[in-house]
This record gives C-alpha cells, sequence and structure tokens, in this order.
C-alpha cells in the first residue's frame, strides 16, 4: 500500500455517480426488462475508463472503479453474488428494517420529509433460505478487467476496489436456513473472503465497507445497552479478522463510517468510544468519516488512539453529503492537524463517504463531485508545502 512519503496522497472511499447511459441499462436490468446485453457490456467497460480518467485529471491518487459494475447498492449487490438469498416484498411498512433507529424516532417528521423527497424506500427485503456460497466469479472478473483496462491509459499511485465487510453484506436480512446468527455470519465471511482474495491477487488493494458496524449502535441503544453493542461489535471485529484472514494486511483498506445519510446523526456513537475496536481490524489502513460537522471534532481522538506501525489513517477530509464545496484551505488544515498527530507519511486525504450510495442515489450533483475531489487534490496540495517546508 502506497504511504504518503514525500507528499499528501489522495483517494476517495469508492463509489462514484454513474453516468446516464449507464443508469439506463442499469435500470432495464433491475427491473427485469429487455436490453442489449452487448450494448451494456461496452457501455460498462467505457464508463469506468472515463471515470478513471477523471480521479486522474481531479488529481486523485488512489483511484476506484466508482463501483460502475454494482447494480444494487453498495451492500446489497452481494445478492447478486452469493447462493442462498431470495427476494420478497416486505409486508407492512411498519416491519420495514430501513425505517427504524433512534435518530429516526427522535426526528420522524424530518425524516419522513427526507423518505418522500428522495424517493428511495425500500419495498423488499432479503431472505437467506439456503446455503451461502460465493458465485460472483465471473461478475467480479468483468469489474477487474474494466478496471485494469482503464488504468492502462491513465497514471495513477494506486487502485482499490471497494466491497462489503461482513457485517455489511445484506443487511437487515432474515434468517431461514442456520441454526444461529453466528453460523450465518461464518457463512458470510467464508464466501466473502473469495471476493476479497480475486481483488487483491488481481493487484489492487480491496476496501471493506462497514457502515453497518457504527450504524447498529442508532438501531441498538436503546433498548439495548452501550455494553451489548460493545459485545456485539467486538464479535463483528472478530468475524471481519476471520473472513480476511491469509490475505496479505497491507493490501486491505477498512471503512467506517454512520451511514452517511443527510440526517442529524446525534445519536450516532462517538469515535472514541469504538476507535479500540476499529484498530483491532488487521488491516494496513482505515478509512474513517470526518469532515461532517458532527463527527469532525473527533480528530483529537488520534491525540492517544495509535497507528500500528506501517498503518495509514484515510480521514475523510471532504463531505460527499453537502454541495458546499469545501475550500481548500480547509481541507489542508484538516489535513495538516492529523499529520501532526499520526506522522505526514501516515495520512491519505480521504472523503467521508461514497457520493452515491447507489446506481440511482446519488447526494450531490456530478459536477460538485468533480469539483470536491479537485478541491480534496488541492488541500492536499497545501498540506504538502506546510509539511514538508
Amino acid at each position: 500500500m502506497k504511504r504518503s512519503d514525500s507528499r499528501i496522497l489522495t483517494t476517495h472511499v469508492g463509489s462514484l455517480i454513474r453516468p446516464q447511459a449507464l443508469q439506463e441499462f442499469l435500470r432495464a436490468k433491475q427491473g427485469g426488462k429487455p436490453y442489449d446485453e452487448k450494448a451494456y457490456q461496452a457501455c460498462l467497460t467505457s464508463s469506468v475508463a472515463e471515470v478513471v480518467a477523471e480521479q486522474g485529471k481531479a488529481g486523485i491518487d488512489v483511484v476506484s472503479d466508482g463501483e460502475f459494475g454494482k447494480a444494487i447498492s453498495w451492500s446489497q449487490y452481494a445478492l447478486e453474488r452469493l447462493s442462498g438469498f431470495e427476494r420478497r416484498p416486505i409486508k407492512e411498512d411498519k416491519a420495514n428494517p430501513f425505517k427504524r433507529g433512534a435518530d429516526r424516532t427522535k426526528f420522524a417528521e424530518f425524516y419522513a420529509e427526507l423518505d418522500a423527497h428522495d424517493g428511495v424506500a425500500t419495498t423488499v427485503e432479503a431472505i437467506c433460505t439456503g446455503p451461502i456460497k460465493y458465485t460472483g466469479q465471473a461478475e467480479l472478473q468483468t469489474d477487474i478487467d474494466n478496471f485494469r483496462a482503464a488504468l492502462k491509459t491513465t497514471k495513477v499511485e494506486e487502485a482499490f476496489m471497494p466491497v462489503a465487510a461482513p457485517a455489511s453484506v445484506i443487511p437487515d436480512r432474515k434468517n431461514e436456513f442456520y441454526k444461529s446468527e453466528d453460523d450465518i455470519m461464518a457463512a458470510i465471511a467464508a464466501a466473502m473472503h473469495e471476493e476479497y482474495k480475486m481483488i487483491i491477487d488481481a493487484g489492487f488493494i480491496v476496501q471493506l465497507d462497514d457502515a453497518r458496524n457504527a450504524v447498529t449502535y442508532d438501531r441498538m441503544v436503546p433498548p439495548g445497552t452501550f455494553a451489548d453493542y460493545r459485545k456485539w461489535l467486538g464479535q463483528q471485529v472478530e468475524i471481519i479478522n476471520t473472513a480476511i484472514k491469509g490475505l496479505p494486511v497491507d493490501k486491505i483498506r477498512y471503512h467506517v463510517c454512520w451511514g452517511s445519510w443527510p440526517g442529524p446523526h446525534t445519536s450516532d456513537v462517538p469515535l472514541k468510544d469504538i476507535v479500540d475496536l476499529i484498530l483491532g481490524v488487521k488491516v494496513g489502513a482505515y478509512v474513517i468519516e470526518g469532515a461532517n460537522p458532527r463527527h469532525e471534532h473527533e480528530w483529537k481522538v488520534w491525540k492517544d488512539a495509535k497507528l500500528a506501525p506501517g498503518q495509514v489513517l484515510i480521514p475523510g477530509v471532504i463531505s460527499h453529503a453537502t454541495n458546499v464545496v469545501e475550500h481548500p484551505e480547509l481541507v489542508a488544515e484538516r489535513i495538516v492537524r492529523l499529520a501532526k498527530l499520526v506522522g505526514r507519511e501516515n495520512v491519505i486525504g480521504g472523503t467521508d463517504c461514497g457520493f452515491a450510495q447507489g446506481p440511482f442515489h446519488r447526494r450531490v450533483h456530478p459536477s460538485i463531485m468533480w469539483a470536491k475531489l479537485q478541491s480534496l487534490a488541492e488541500g492536499a496540495r497545501l498540506a504538502s508545502k506546510e509539511l514538508w517546508s
């Protein structure tokens, strides 16, 4: 994994806004409507090449494929790569697992307005009805091939592919097959290990996206206690380490955020209360949300929390959830204060989360996304001048 040895490098969380032409194919694919498979594959290949090139132009050093090959969201895509699941309509709105949580209860009127505006209510749920095995080799290989081809024409420092961490694989699923939650999680970890390994074997960094681990606090406490949550989170860390066992640590990044939806987030668990568990995940880099106003103050956590030798911190210094483009000087300030705590070579500038949570759900306009990434690159240059002066 590259480090900021002579200047601050830049990256982001992975998911980028899909172009309209690609979205049209994905709508047809999701809706079960006929489409030209050959034309879709050509559009996908060209779209990946373009988005990689645009990242390079924006000044991003460690790039992704934008997650363009995933026809569903960042976590639900696994439904198309794992056996053992089927989807059924959610019969009652009150039973919808995507509409619960302490923040939603406290600000019910706001969330009703947000849901109506976004129009992204989930109406189906995933049910495990058989053994879970990884079946997405061909689809993943297509993603790898498209990414590799795109990188031949764009010079970057490094490349990564984001995928779901075990706890975030098809979250809120129901289990009708395995005897216990431990059993189904063990099966998911074993299956996803194949995806992680394929990406690393292809020569890329693998990023484990894990909003669910932090968000579960909002879902669990109350009625559960903080001790209940800590115990649960500790178990998830063990599952992640099982899923990546035997893989090179310096080829793995772990992304933590608090769901990153544009809401109050007053019931988010503080980073200081879980950072020790996060650091228990045996990876080479931690990608942690830190630019939004609910969590920006938590840079101070790194006065006491310590990275292991060789590990990298990739803080969010750009928010994906506001149309305001951060000034490069603010970006530089955010980078510098962390670099002085953990070492300049151990910091890579990043974003809070992906700019698109799925193929059709974006947080900002594409033009603003690119402006933000350019500001990230410029802020990193300013920070480098200060840190290496």
